[in-house]
């Protein structure tokens, strides 16, 4: 697997980077809805202290909240990747598309309010990595 990463950075290949970076969003995206789905499922926080540990600590043993911090490790891999081919000051801002898409997410799948000023933002957020990228 190094060896046909390491192939495909080194290669002719300009898109190889950029699959990394939309990687990068996909998996972190990933991460935010499992963990909001499986956090949802639980019910909500208990109020003494000791009961909020073992509350989140439980959540670590849950199998899709493993899956979501293993999305973010998958993430940070793909990032480390694509470092090492675009600079920061380029890539970073597609990183906002994951702000865009787990608003649309939350609002699919936990019917989360999506109010004309998270449409507004939205639509600054794509304005401002359109500008960027030109």
């Amino acid at each position: 697997m190094v060896k046909l990463v390491s192939g495909w950075l080194s290669g002719g290949s300009n898109m190889m980077p950029w699959i990394f970076v939309f990687l990068t969003v996909a998996f972190t995206v990933y991460g935010q809805i499992v963990v909001k789905w499986q956090v949802g499922q639980m019910g909500e926080l208990p109020d003494g202290l000791m009961d909020k540990v073992i509350f989140v600590f439980s959540q670590y043993l849950n199998p899709w909240i493993m899956s979501g911090l293993a999305s973010a490790f998958l993430a940070s891999a793909c990032w480390i990747v694509a470092m090492t081919r675009l600079d920061l000051s380029v890539a970073y801002p597609f990183m906002s598309l994951a702000f865009v898409i787990v608003l649309f997410l939350s609002a699919v799948f936990f019917s989360e309010a999506l109010s004309i000023n998270k449409a507004i933002g939205t639509v600054i957020i794509l304005v401002g990595l359109f500008v960027i990228i030109r």
